[in-house]
Parts: structure tokens; C-alpha cells; sequence
């Protein structure tokens, strides 16, 4: 059963993106280990930051970084050394200070190898790394830029 989460705004906010599955990624049996998909869905979160602005360069220009507090991975399908794998990231809107994103990936044929999530909450860059308990003024004004927010 899949589930589909959309923020109170129905819109999702999502971006495609590739990556093309190196030796190195491979087990001794000629599959990508399973901890890669979690690099897998670092690419797909660096290329949604890039397209929609909200890049962990730009979350360090406002004094903040997003560590992961959690992730975890569902494994249907394998992927080998050579192929290309389609990743989607899709951003979960949340009331509270943390990025949440789900991922698809596909393999050529179009068939879902592996599903994901992760959890990311906002702590000051520059000083102690303190937790944000409330939503970064930035975060919001992107929020408000993707249709996210009304104010």
C-alpha cells in the first residue's frame, strides 16, 4: 500500500533527478549495497535544494544546518553496477521546525527499487549547533515562495 502525504495546500513539492550507479557502490554479489541508497537520496535532496532554492549552501548563508535525526529505506529491487537510477524527492510539508522528504527510486525499466524517508531539524551553524524549535524566518519565506504558506 502506498501512502501519499500532501501538505494542507495539496501541492507537491517535488524534483527528478539521476545518478548512474558506480562500481564502487556494488557487493560482492553485483548489486548496490543497501547503506548507498542512503548517499542515493543525499544526490536526489542536493539537486531538490539546488532547483528549489532551499540548498544546504543556502541554509548555511542563514546561519543553519539540517542534520538528519532519522531515515529509513524500503529495499523491493536490486540495482547494478552501470545502471541509471531515477531518484524523485518529494518535500512533506510539516508544521514543525524540521524538513521531512520522501524518495522514489526507479530503475531503467521504470520500476520502484527503493523507497525512503528522512527527518532534518534545523540547529544553529554558527555557535553550539543549538536545536531551532521554531521555524527559521528563511524557512518560512521559502515556504511562502513554493505555496506552502498563505502570510
Amino acid at each position: 500500500m502506498k501512502r501519499k502525504m500532501q501538505s494542507k495546500s495539496n501541492k507537491e513539492i517535488s524534483f527528478i533527478s539521476k545518478v548512474r550507479v558506480r562500481f564502487v557502490e556494488t557487493d560482492p554479489l553485483g548489486i548496490v549495497w543497501h547503506g548507498n541508497y542512503i548517499q542515493y537520496f543525499e544526490d536526489g535532496r542536493e539537486a531538490f535544494g539546488r532547483h528549489h532554492g532551499i540548498s544546504y549552501l543556502n541554509q548555511k548563508d542563514f546561519g543553519y544546518a539540517t542534520p538528519i535525526v532519522k531515515s529509513s529505506s524500503e529495499h523491493k529491487l536490486p540495482l547494478r553496477y552501470g545502471d541509471v537510477a531515477t531518484i524523485k524527492t518529494i518535500y512533506v510539508d510539516s508544521p514543525a521546525a524540521k524538513m521531512i522528504f520522501r524518495y522514489e527510486i526507479f530503475n531503467q525499466e521504470n520500476q520502484l527499487v527503493c523507497t525512503g524517508e528522512t527527518v532534518q531539524v534545523f540547529v544553529d551553524h554558527t555557535g553550539q549547533g543549538d536545536l531551532s524549535l521554531t521555524i527559521p524566518e528563511f524557512f518560512k519565506k521559502w515556504k511562502q515562495k513554493v505555496g506552502l504558506l498563505n502570510d
